[in-house]
């Protein structure tokens, strides 16, 4: 007898339904659970594995020079030595891969520093720093850094320009915690909103402990490939700091700029403040980890007040860790208020970004308000970009002379901050790309500015207008002033009687163009009809405000 078998066969049979069952299970939204895959689950893979360094290139980032139009800093881990550690680069080519560079085109430069930095993994991680000079400005650039053998992936950036150029730069406050989890998702919403950006401003507590080579690694993860195409303008926190030692990969990752004060021979101060000129734009990074050492204190209070005073750039932004105004309850910084405070407003610094609260709030000294939207000195932030929070409380702004114009606890952030020639538009978003707040600063040539909150529906009508004076005599004189408007918007002013029907703009009285800050002052003569004892609002009225005055009451 042959041996014929059913095509619905024991063996068969079993795979199909099986098959079958596995569809059915998971079109239905149900799926086998680790039981059915044996009772133990899968172990947590190892952070020294995770982590290892290998002859490949990794934890790639660009770091300012002093001369970011001619000059750029990379650095690297790899397992290679000083001997082999070396860079290519190239004017950024149409295809790479099987075109080959043009004959000439291609650049090899060795790397200046080779450090190795032991780690509390079993491993050293060796960290190579090259610096490309000669190159031209406000041009895109390929380069990959290695051995010779095992090289990077190619990678983009573009120098600066020589002179001004509007560009866009990121802020964040501490990532510190969560790195590996909740951090990522605010740096490429970020990187999403402005991926043209040329720089990243980072305000301290990069980690939560200084040392350890697992924090790092998830760090540099976090940014991935951002942070080999955009320059990287970090400061120290306290936790890059373990007890009075500066974090040991510090120096090796941030070779930035030996301009800072002459700290003498502390290593653990080393690099840590300095500044960068970048199309316009001073940045000043700070080290507020020293404010309780009265010498080192004194020589970088005295070295950021020459930084202020001889800077060329009509736009200053600074960053430390240990804010001027903290946000988070109980906290204060009275020494760094004292020291930097009066010079930020001396020298019209335009933002200062700062971190340590896990708070976010926003505002600008109580002195300086012009209206209700309008302020016209520093602007003052602080804000967190990973998990780790705190209560928000505005009693060390209120109790120090400064205005709170928006504060908020409980949210991760990322501000994006545009400059262009006349201005700077900084905003603050979350981790979900969501708006929350920001000002639009607006400085002349002559150094005047205004600070103009983000319009809104409910900031853009109201009691905001002031007049000289709330008692005039009939035909007598007024000048009313406001802020907030577009430079050149035209605005319509009427002179309103209180017991006007509503909805009644009131009597003509003229047209007046915002000047170049968005300022509007306008002086005219009450018409006949506001007699003795009659009362009046100013009312303003233009394409993005309807504003009024206080009450003005008539007299003989």
């Amino acid at each position: 007898m042959s041996d014929q078998r059913s095509p619905w066969s024991t063996g068969p049979r079993r795979a199909l339904l099986a098959s079958i069952g596995a569809a059915a299970l998971l079109a239905g939204g149900f799926a086998a659970g680790p039981a059915a895959f044996g009772d133990a689950a899968p172990g947590k893979h190892p952070a020294a594995e995770i982590h290892k360094p290998s002859p490949v290139p990794d934890r790639i980032i660009l770091t300012p020079t002093e001369t970011p139009a001619t000059s750029q800093r990379v650095t690297w881990r790899a397992e290679a030595t000083a001997e082999w550690a070396q860079a290519e680069i190239l004017e950024s080519p149409k295809a790479l891969g099987q075109v080959a560079p043009p004959t000439g085109a291609l650049t090899n430069v060795k790397a200046f520093a080779t450090t190795p930095v032991n780690t509390s993994l079993g491993y050293a991680s060796t960290y190579h720093s090259v610096e490309f000079t000669n190159l031209t400005p406000n041009t895109r650039y390929t380069y990959r850094v290695g051995d010779g053998t095992n090289w990077s992936e190619w990678i983009d950036f573009t120098t600066a320009a020589s002179d001004f150029q509007p560009f866009s730069f990121l802020y964040y406050g501490d990532a510190q915690n969560y790195i590996d989890t909740a951090v990522p998702r605010v740096f490429r919403q970020a990187f999403a909103d402005r991926p043209q950006a040329k720089a990243i401003v980072n305000a301290g507590d990069l980690i939560d402990s200084a040392n350890s080579e697992e924090q790092w690694g998830q760090w540099f993860q976090a940014g991935s490939f951002i942070d080999g195409q955009i320059n990287n303008i970090s400061v120290t926190g306290n936790h890059e700091y373990s007890g009075s030692s500066l974090s040991s990969f510090w120096a090796p990752q941030f070779p930035y700029p030996a301009n800072g004060p002459a700290w003498g021979s502390n290593p653990a101060v080393d690099r840590t403040a300095y500044f960068v000129d970048y199309q316009g734009v001073r940045f000043i990074g700070l080290n507020s980890n020293v404010q309780s050492i009265p010498d080192m204190m004194a020589a970088q209070t005295a070295w950021l007040e020459n930084a202020l005073k001889t800077n060329p750039n009509k736009w200053t932004v600074v960053t430390f860790h240990h804010p001027v105004y903290s946000t988070a309850s109980g906290r204060n910084n009275p020494i760094v208020r004292a020291q930097w405070g009066p010079l930020f407003e001396k020298y019209g610094v335009d933002l200062v970004l700062q971190g340590h609260d896990h708070t976010y709030g926003r505002g600008s000294t109580a002195a300086s308000r012009k209206s209700v939207t309008v302020h016209d000195s520093t602007v003052y932030a602080v804000s967190v970009s990973g998990g780790k929070m705190y209560d928000v409380s505005d009693a060390n702004w209120v109790g120090n002379g400064a205005d709170v114009m928006s504060k908020s606890e409980d949210t991760q952030l990322y501000q994006l901050i545009d400059v262009t020639e006349d201005t700077i538009r900084y905003e603050a978003r979350y981790a979900n790309g969501q708006h929350h707040d920001g000002v639009l600063i607006r400085k002349n040539n002559e150094g005047e500015r205004t600070v103009n909150e983000i319009r809104t529906p409910q900031n853009t009508v109201g009691e905001q207008a002031v007049v000289n004076k709330t008692t005039v005599e009939a035909q007598g004189r007024v000048k009313v002033s406001a802020y907030g408007y577009d430079p050149g918007e035209k605005v319509t002013v009427y002179l309103r009687n209180t017991k006007a029907e509503e909805g009644k703009n009131g009597v003509f009285i003229g047209y007046k163009t915002a000047d170049e800050l968005g300022r509007l002052s306008y002086t005219f003569e009450l018409p006949p009809s506001a007699k003795n004892g009659s009362t009046h609002v100013v009312y303003l009225d233009s394409a993005n405000q309807q504003i009024t005055s206080p009450v003005i009451t008539v007299t003989k």
